[in-house]
Order: C-alpha cells, then sequence, then structure tokens
C-alpha cells in the first residue's frame, strides 16, 4: 500500500483482529454487528467441542461393534463390518427419531444419535478441522476473527462479489500476520455459485447479508456437510415482521402477522423457510440457538440428511391464527401422526382450530404462516454456549450482551411458539396493569408454566390457553375495576362473561426466574447513539443520513470529501460564482 493512500484509512480492532477501513464507505462495516461476531463466535467455538465429542463417541461405538464382530470371528473385513454397523445404526436413529416424535411432536430429532454422521474423517479415526465458508465477506473482520479466535478451525473461505470487497479482504489477511494468511483466503465469486458448486463440503457455513438471505438458503444448505452449522441473519425486518405480507410470502414462504410477537414470528418465518429449503434435498434441520437483537434476526441450525426423518416436517410447521380484536392467538399443525403396531401414518392436521369468531371477543381472525412451532432452541447448546463465554469474558467485546442474551434464552419455555404481552391485555380491558410478579403467580398458582422471552422484556410465555389468561384477567378486574366503556368493545364482551377460573394471585415461589432473583441485567440499553444499521456499502453519505450514522460521523465524512475536492474543479468553481469573469 502506498504511503499517501494511508490517510484515506483507519484500523479498527476488534477481538484479536484488526482491519482497514477506508473512510469512503466503498466496503461494508457496522460495528452494531460486534453482538452478531461474538455470538457466532462462541457458537462456533461450541460446536467444534462438541463435533470432537460425537466424533469419539462415534468411534467408541465402531471400536465395540468391531470388536463384538471379531467375537463371533466374522469373516467380513473390519472395514465393511464398520461401514455396515454404521448404516445399521443411522437407520435404528431414524426409527427412534419417528417414535420420539409420535410422543412429542414439538421436539426436533434428537441430536444425540444424529450428529454421528456429521464427523469428517475417515475410518482410520481421523477429525479434520473445521473448514468454515463466510459467503459474504465484505471486508472479512468475521472471517479473520473465526482464523484469530476459534482454537482448532481449519480453513476459513471469504467470498465477495465486489471486486473492492475482494481487494480489501486480502489486504487485511495479509495486516493480521501469519495466522490469518495460512488460514484465511478470499475470492471473488459469487456466493449461490460457490456454494452450488461445492456440495457438502463445509462445516460451517455463515450467511450474514446486507437484507434477505432468501436467494442464498438453497445453495447454502447443500454446502453443509452431514451435521454441520449452517448460520443465518435477516436483516429485512420490516417485512419478516408484517409491513409488506406478500413481499414475505414471496420471499420465504409464509404470510407474517402484526402482533406484539411479531420478532418471533420474524424468526419462525425463517427457520420454516430453512427447513423448506433443505427438504427438497433429503434433508432437514435442527435449530440450535435462534435470537432477535438490534434490528436483525439470526439462527443457527445443524443440517442433516435423512428421508425418513424429513417426513417429521409436517409436525414441526404450523399456521397461526390471530384474533383482530383481543390478543388471542392459536397454532393450527399442518400435520400429526397415527402410529399403528410398528407403523406410522403421516396424515393432515385436524381443522379448524378456531371457529369462524374469537370465542372470547367475538371478532374474526387473521390467519398467517405457516411458522416453525417446534423448539427454537437446544437447552443443552444454550448452557453451553453461556457457560463457555462466561469461561472466557475477557475474549468477548461484547461480553456483557451477550451473555444477557443467552442468560434469558436459557430461562424461556422452548415448547411454547410466540408469547403475549401483558401490556398488550390490558389495553385490551382498558384496567390498570399488574405487576408481572403477580401475573405470572396467578399463572403458576393455576397450574401452567410461564417464563420471559429474550425478543421483548415485557413478552410472556405460557402453556395457558387463553381462556384461562383472559379468566385471570376478569379475575384481575373484579379487584380493580374499570369506567364503563362500549359494550360491542372487545374488553367489554369478554369482561361481560364471568370468570370460570378463580385466580389466585398469592406470589408463587416461581414468580421470579434465576436471573431475575440474583437481579442479573437481560434487557441492556444500547452502548452508544445510532447503534443501528447502516448504509449500504458504495452509497453516497449526504446530510439525510443524520438519523441513520448521526451529525458526527456525516459531518466528518463530507469534510473529509470537500478536503479531497481537485484544485482545478474548486478553480473552476470560484471562477463561475465569480461576478467580474467573463462569459
Amino acid at each position: 500500500m502506498a504511503g499517501e493512500d494511508l490517510e484515506d484509512y483507519t484500523i479498527i480492532k476488534e477481538g484479536e483482529a484488526e482491519i482497514l477501513m477506508n473512510v469512503k464507505n466503498q466496503v461494508f462495516y457496522n460495528k452494531t454487528q460486534v453482538n452478531n461476531r461474538d455470538l457466532s463466535i462462541a457458537v462456533l467455538r461450541t460446536f467444534v467441542s462438541k463435533r470432537k465429542e460425537e466424533h469419539e463417541a462415534k468411534l467408541s461405538k465402531r471400536t465395540k461393534s468391531a470388536d463384538k464382530a471379531s467375537g463371533k470371528d466374522a469373516p467380513e473385513p473390519a472395514v465393511e463390518e464398520e461401514s455396515n454397523g454404521s448404516a445399521l445404526d443411522n437407520e435404528k436413529s431414524n426409527v427412534e427419531c419417528e417414535a420420539h416424535k409420535e410422543i412429542s411432536q414439538v421436539e426436533p430429532c434428537s441430536i444425540s444419535e444424529e450428529p454421528m454422521k456429521s464427523a469428517e474423517g475417515n475410518h482410520r479415526g481421523e477429525l479434520k478441522p473445521p473448514k468454515v465458508l463466510e459467503a459474504l465477506s465484505a471486508s472479512g473482520l468475521r472471517s479473520l476473527r473465526y482464523a484469530c479466535e476459534v482454537e482448532g478451525i481449519g480453513k476459513v473461505v471469504a467470498l465477495d462479489n465486489d471486486k473492492a470487497s475482494v481487494e480489501a479482504c486480502q489486504k487485511n489477511i495479509k495486516f493480521n500476520g501469519s495466522v490469518a494468511i495460512s488460514k484465511v483466503e478470499s475470492h471473488l465469486a459469487d456466493a449461490r455459485v460457490y456454494m452450488l458448486t461445492h456440495p457438502k463440503e463445509f462445516d460451517m457455513v455463515d450467511l450474514d447479508p446486507y437484507g434477505s438471505p432468501s436467494v442464498f438458503l438453497d445453495s447454502a444448505v447443500q454446502s453443509v456437510v452431514d451435521g454441520g452449522m449452517l448460520m443465518c441473519t435477516a436483516t429485512d425486518m420490516a417485512v419478516l415482521c408484517g409491513g409488506n405480507g406478500e413481499v414475505c410470502y414471496s420471499k420465504y414462504g409464509s404470510y407474517p402477522l402484526r402482533g406484539k410477537y411479531c420478532h418471533e414470528m420474524a424468526l419462525r418465518i425463517l427457520l420454516a423457510s430453512i427447513e423448506s429449503h433443505a427438504n427438497r434435498y433429503k434433508r432437514y434441520i435442527v435449530p440450535i440457538l435462534s435470537v432477535q437483537m438490534n434490528f436483525y434476526v439470526r439462527v443457527f441450525v445443524r443440517v442433516y440428511t435423512s428421508a425418513s426423518a424429513m417426513k417429521n416436517t409436517p409436525l414441526k410447521l404450523s399456521y397461526v391464527y390471530q384474533c383482530i380484536g383481543c390478543d388471542s392467538y392459536h397454532l393450527q399443525p399442518i400435520g400429526r401422526t397415527v402410529s399403528k403396531d410398528s407403523s406410522v401414518r403421516y396424515l393432515p392436521g385436524f381443522g379448524p382450530a378456531v371457529p369462524q369468531e374469537c370465542s372470547d371477543c367475538g371478532k374474526k381472525y387473521n390467519m398467517g404462516g405457516p411458522i416453525w412451532s417446534a423448539p427454537i432452541h437446544d437447552q443443552e447448546w444454550v448452557t453451553s454456549i453461556l457457560k463457555s463465554v462466561k469461561s472466557m469474558k475477557d475474549r468477548y467485546p461484547a461480553y456483557d450482551r451477550i451473555s444477557a442474551v443467552l442468560t434469558t434464552i436459557s430461562e424461556e419455555l422452548p415448547d411454547v411458539p410466540l408469547f403475549l404481552s401483558l401490556h398488550n391485555l390490558c389495553a385490551t380491558l382498558k384496567c390498570t396493569s399488574p405487576s408481572a410478579v403477580i401475573f405470572r403467580s396467578a399463572v403458576i398458582n393455576a397450574g401452567y408454566r410461564i417464563s420471559g422471552t429474550h425478543v421483548n422484556p415485557l413478552g410472556l410465555k405460557s402453556d395457558a390457553p387463553m381462556d384461562v389468561i383472559w379468566d385471570i384477567m376478569r379475575c384481575w378486574v373484579k379487584n380493580h375495576p374499570v369506567k364503563a366503556q362500549a359494550p360491542d368493545l372487545p374488553g367489554s364482551v369478554i369482561l361481560a362473561k364471568e370468570p370460570v377460573l378463580q385466580a389466585n394471585f398469592a406470589r408463587a415461589v416461581a414468580s421470579l426466574s434465576k436471573a431475575q432473583a440474583k437481579k442479573v441485567a437481560r434487557f441492556l440499553p444500547n452502548p452508544e447513539r445510532h447503534w443501528g444499521p447502516k448504509l449500504r456499502a458504495g452509497r453516497q453519505i449526504t446530510s439525510k443520513h443524520i438519523s441513520l450514522l448521526g451529525p458526527e460521523a456525516v459531518n466528518e465524512h463530507l469534510n473529509h470529501e470537500n478536503s479531497e475536492e481537485p484544485k482545478a474543479k474548486r478553480s473552476k468553481t470560484d471562477d463561475i460564482s465569480d461576478p467580474t469573469s467573463s462569459s
């Protein structure tokens, strides 16, 4: 790099990586995404560890199988016996998984058996270092952090179809020294074509586009090895949260609803879309962690191949009915199973789940979906990731934020899709709101479970049916009367009915989660102003972007541009503006 060009660059350090960033916004970089990158590194560290454990378990199983075969003096070669045993084990695990699905339709396929197929070693027991693909790398900061910070990582391939981004990435690789040079390689390529031409090659694929990932999903699910990890970000939240339902349907195959739970619904729409793409190739996904943070959603899923386990997909998807008058919502599963002897039949789900009019307030329903209605987190993984993060807190620049999110996720009810807003319930009835502790106590005393959600600090997940929720609110209003309202309002219709359940508002022991009882911070404010999405790379920064970037950043950029204006152009402008100059 020429010495005179250094003033056009600033050095940005994040974690153990440093990048040279051009002040002209030629290559995209968003400081806000440090949360995203830190969380991805935490998941990747856990993935590397669990991948090794699964491989060792597989080798142990093969050894036992081989010993058993040799004890019977089997004439077949050991390698053939091992592969046959492995195939039988895989078939058995699929059958066991289906049997498990019949018991609990909301639980995803157990990952204790299936990941046995994920080890990328040979029959001698070697496990190759995991190979990572960052499909849209821009400056390459994420790839550099993966290579420098995750122990045991193999090659990291960084792709971009923008020449300036690839050149910047290559400069940054050299700038970070020998470790980065030996592990990271940058290519100018269309990510979709590259992933299609490298099927089942990468242990981890990272999709973090500017906007929707929908056009990359089909090729991404094909490039992940069996048992590998797909990390995917979507920043088109206006589309996913119901601002443009028809656009969401065209991109993701689901229709969103504009409820308080819209951000969790966005997560579930993205998962359903990834599952749909995977199913076309006899593959299916197991969600590990699904997070809504700042202005985007981020999901971490493992991808497996199994034609038989893929049949369980309809059991994991549901349509959502949302009342337009009150906060009642109901789920309609797409499929169901019927077991007879040792066989399992897959049938359409029973319906309709709701009548034409809401049984609580008498209004109509809007219908959305289909969404992923199975668990969106694996609690064992969440616990492992959180433990790992806490043990290495000094290595995460955004430790406070990601530990708070993971703590909240670890306390969520895993098998309850979507959530209610206590404030919305009270707004419908036009009553004063009970405290969250009092409301949670009433639900627990009624014999149901309840928890918070990482998506919304006011959100409450519960397995209590809506008629129980409204009965609790009716009992609350009896003790805290409201003013008379028009009889046709949804709140008036709800309150006109006598409660069947007599709520007990005595404080329950479990009304506070462990984190709340210890006063652990779970929802942190943004660390600085204008902490959000940034301008797309290549766009010219003008004064209209002050609300997005902040006045300081915009003024600094405009002053830099003015100082670089060529003297010839400036003198020409002066001549034109000079009234004494000749025409």
